[in-house]
């Protein structure tokens, strides 16, 4: 199935989308149409989720004045002021069908709105919510009036990127190893090389 994003975009393949995403945090001020935050949806409600638990749950944010707050509770966020638009991913508690999971589901959420901003054009950075910051966490349920069991994962800063992001390959065979951590992957691809 292909979608489409707006204007002349197109729609790039996942491999490439994969390889082009970079955290982009410079923006123009042309605004994320309507098809293209709806692409953005669809991709997050296709993610995994522990026994399809799907409790995912999200918040469109276009409001100036919400985005310009945002880096008062989330100092990495600072690039929100610029954005046109941010997306909040919330679990919601009561629809977890495999406790503790939550975070797993909203990220994979995360990752496929990441990757669907890059395949449609579209500049977009995570930035994180952890419970290792419960102040953060209730400063995000007060400013989007979130009830109390639904916890705030990550917000998505998004907008048409200033400059174009650049594939990258970083694969490092270092950090891999072959059926135990005292096998090196390296040792066992050497012949593959080439």
């Amino acid at each position: 199935m292909a979608l489409e994003g707006s204007g002349e975009k197109t729609v790039v393949d996942v491999l490439q989308a994969i390889h082009e995403r970079r955290s982009i945090r410079s923006y123009t001020d042309e605004p994320v149409s309507r098809k293209d935050i709806l692409t953005l949806l669809r991709a997050a409600m296709v993610g995994p989720t522990a026994h399809n638990g799907q409790e995912w749950r999200f918040v469109v944010v276009d409001d100036k004045d919400l985005l310009h707050e945002i880096p008062t509770i989330n100092p990495y966020a600072r690039m929100s002021r610029r954005a046109q638009l941010g997306i909040l991913v919330c679990a919601d508690l009561h629809a977890e069908k495999t406790p503790g999971f939550w975070i797993q589901d909203c990220c994979a959420a995360i990752e496929n709105i990441l990757l669907a901003a890059a395949g449609i054009g579209l500049g977009a950075v995570w930035t994180g919510i952890s419970d290792s910051y419960p102040e953060m966490i209730k400063k995000y349920q007060a400013l989007f009036h979130l009830p109390e069991h639904i916890l705030p994962a990550g917000f998505i800063v998004i907008g048409h990127g200033k400059k174009e992001a650049r594939a990258a390959d970083r694969y490092d065979s270092k950090k891999v190893h072959y059926n135990s951590w005292g096998t090196p992957w390296e040792e066992i691809s050497r012949d593959e090389k080439g």
